[in-house]
């Protein structure tokens, strides 16, 4: 998002669709119900690559908490009980504690290269006093789709996701595939104030419960940390903190904010707001823009004034909020700095950002992250129980709460360096961390699923540092050459911490839902659709409108959407379908798998596309009717260009992706395997994602239900 002046970043707040209203503080929980009557009507936008997503909620959590705590009171005596009997109806569990730490990402070619180098020693001797294996990862081999089915034991047409994103049937737009909100669309207006009526409901998406679910109807306690598609987040006898779709301030994905007197770094953002930057002497006075008022009847953003300061002898500038007051130089980052709108009379929306001066000299710039819930108040339900959240926050300061914490977009738009981003990351990581080690010194007995996001992130930005055939390379010196080793070798330090930590009857699994590969070259699948007339334009249209809005729906019969997927405009199904479905739907799909599969890329000599999958053959279950038709298994090197990826279909077939994310997953799933290390051996040398929830179960003496898909690891294959 790219804008200037205060209308257009209304707009922009205003599409970003989110309002919310923070916890009130106790002196007024009197007022709980008052307010909750006037929580705010939700409005859902939709997601892209860097785009983001909107989401509006109301949550008012000391009041939330307030109320779990007396009803868990209350209920004390009957809940003991209940669990003395469902104890007594299982079978013998096979240890006290399983521990399961997840490694988005971590590819087993880079772990075996640095295992045999010897750099990795925690990672070895794990392998050796008990398993390692290639761990196969769903199709497509996307986190959202991956950790579902980590956490289900099922295959995507049984869980429901998909892909980040899905199309709206009728609009042909995209939605979030993990949740749809119902909102409340009565509100009553005195004068300038408006109090909604009615509260906004949460649907999850992802259907097939979570083995922590399951064990917790057994009383087996489980600790869920940042495990993609938990917001928001599950209700089950355990504590969550929710990841990924976890949204800023703003109901996006992330959106980063660029202060700047430089007027060219407006043109371009697609992941970030442009605000101009003016010094009067050596101050300058700017807002820094919150969500939207849910009690303004006109729906303004929220805003806060802050002032900054120049020092020329200091080479710094000193930004005044009314909550905090910081000092920055050049390339440091600060800690998190707290911000407070005031969205009513004892109403007050909190967040944490954190900020870094990036330019000082003729222009000054200040990069802005994200605005991330406040964890300690957080606006949103991000946690089970609700104070799971100010619990950790309490335990380890604040900490990043976005779902996608590390800011690819910022790098990506070459906002922020190298450094900036490594140390981000490695910040988030070390986060992370301390919630893990304090989650695991309280858990005596049930389980802890942790996954960490940073090998995932880094290798999306610096696989161009170690793959020198790579676009991105070209005529660059690498400035952190060492980037996805160094965190691999952070991985075994923190592995063998946890290791360190193990006692008799506990199990420790490794794992990542996939692996990773060099993202070189792009190819534009809406581009080809069009060249091969499956796709059509509208008249007088080029194809650079994003999300399908130049396509002329009457005379297209297939279009690709999200990262992997291609459907049929199929009616009674889309909203302006022509494929008749049956034969006709059946032959059309025959006819672009044969196209498609071994596709070739002239200019360089080799095959794009390795084959592409029907998914009424690869996926199973009551839900497999929302999958895309077909899904594109592109080669190593390969993946959907980013025009395509964002609904566009202009752009040349096949392109070199210069851009700093140049490492990337989505392509043939055969080619990306994740890795699977356990503290003991297993029966089998093939193991898959699907198989760690029912081994979850059986380990605790829980009876595998039918519907699950995997199979203990503990047993032999069947």
């Amino acid at each position: 998002m790219t804008m200037n002046g205060p209308k257009r970043q209304r707009r922009n707040h205003r599409k970003a669709g989110l309002t919310l209203l923070n916890c009130i503080p106790s002196r007024v929980v009197p007022l709980l119900l008052v307010v909750l009557l006037a929580s705010p009507t939700p409005v859902l936008a939709y997601i892209g690559p860097g785009a983001g997503f909107a989401l509006l909620s109301s949550f008012f959590v000391m009041g939330a908490t307030l109320l779990f705590a007396v009803v868990s009171l209350l209920t004390w005596p009957l809940r003991l009980v209940r669990a003395r009997l469902r104890r007594w109806r299982q079978g013998p569990a096979l240890i006290k504690r399983l521990i399961i730490v997840g490694f988005d990402g971590q590819e087993p070619t880079l772990t075996d290269r640095w295992l045999a180098a010897g750099q990795l020693p925690n990672f070895a001797a794990l392998a050796e006093s008990g398993a390692y294996h290639r761990l196969r990862t769903t199709f497509p081999p996307v986190s959202p789709v991956a950790w579902s089915s980590f956490s289900t034991g099922t295959n995507p047409g049984r869980h429901n996701i998909f892909d980040f994103i899905a199309p709206d049937r009728r609009s042909y737009l995209p939605l979030l595939s993990s949740i749809r909100i119902t909102p409340s669309r009565r509100a009553l207006t005195l004068g300038r104030w408006r109090l909604p009526l009615g509260m906004p409901t949460f649907s999850r998406l992802r259907r097939s419960p979570p083995f922590w679910s399951l064990l917790g109807r057994a009383s087996i306690w489980s600790t869920v940390l940042r495990v993609p598609i938990t917001f928001p987040p599950d209700r089950f006898f355990g504590a969550q903190l929710s990841a990924m779709a976890t949204p800023d301030l703003l109901g996006t994905q992330g959106t980063f904010l660029l202060y700047t007197t430089r007027p060219d770094q407006a043109p371009g953002l697609q992941s970030g707001v442009h605000v101009d930057l003016r010094f009067v002497g050596d101050r300058a006075e700017s807002q820094l823009h919150g969500p939207p008022n849910p009690f303004a009847s006109d729906a303004a953003p929220l805003s806060v004034a802050f002032s900054v300061t120049r020092d020329e002898a200091g080479h710094s500038v000193t930004i005044a909020l009314p909550t905090d007051r910081v000092r920055l130089t050049v390339g440091a980052i600060s800690s998190w700095v707290a911000v407070a709108f005031q969205a009513a009379p004892l109403v007050t929306v909190r967040g944490r950002c954190r900020l870094q001066l990036t330019e000082f000299g003729e222009h000054i710039s200040i990069y802005v992250t994200p605005l991330n819930l406040d964890p300690e108040q957080p606006a949103m339900p991000i946690s089970h129980p609700p104070y799971y959240a100010t619990y950790l926050a309490s335990k380890i300061g604040p900490y990043a709460t976005l779902g996608l914490a590390e800011d690819t977009g910022a790098l990506n738009e070459g906002v922020i360096d190298d450094e900036t981003f490594l140390r981000q990351t490695w910040d988030i990581d070390d986060e992370r961390q301390r919630m893990f080690f304090a989650a695991l010194e309280r858990l005596r007995e049930g389980t802890l699923s942790c996954v960490f996001d940073a090998t995932d992130r880094v290798q999306h930005m610096f696989w161009r540092d170690l793959d020198v055939t790579h676009p991105a390379a070209r005529g660059r010196a690498a400035r952190l050459p060492n980037a996805i080793e160094e965190q691999y070798q952070r991985n075994d330090r923190f592995l063998g911490q946890v290791m360190s930590r193990l006692g008799d009857g506990d199990l420790l699994m490794v794992l990542s839902d996939h692996g990773f590969s060099s993202f070189r070259r792009a190819v534009n699948i809406n581009g080809w659709l069009l060249q091969q007339g499956f796709l059509t334009l509208k008249t007088d249209s080029d194809g650079t409108g994003d999300w399908l809005r130049d396509v002329d729906w009457a005379q297209t019969r297939a279009f690709a959407f999200g990262l992997t997927g291609i459907f049929l405009n199929q009616e009674g199904r889309e909203r302006h379908g022509i494929v008749r479905p049956g034969a006709e739907a059946g032959e059309l799909k025959a006819a672009l798998v044969a196209a498609l599969s071994g596709l070739r890329d002239e200019a360089d000599g080799e095959v794009a596309i390795r084959e592409v999958f029907d998914t009424s053959v690869v996926y199973n279950g009551p839900y497999q009717d929302g999958a895309p038709d077909l899904l594109v298994g592109y080669n190593a090197g390969y993946r959907v260009s980013w025009e395509c990826a964002s609904g566009r279909i202009d752009g040349p077939l096949f392109c070199d992706n210069v851009r700093p994310w140049s490492g990337d997953h989505c392509i043939d799933p055969r080619l990306v395997p994740g890795i699977f290390f356990c503290s003991r051996p297993i029966g089998r040398t093939e193991p898959s994602l699907l198989d760690i929830a029912p081994t979850a179960l059986r380990l605790f003496g829980i009876e595998v239900p039918a519907h699950m898909e995997g199979t203990p690891l503990f047993e032999p294959a069947t």
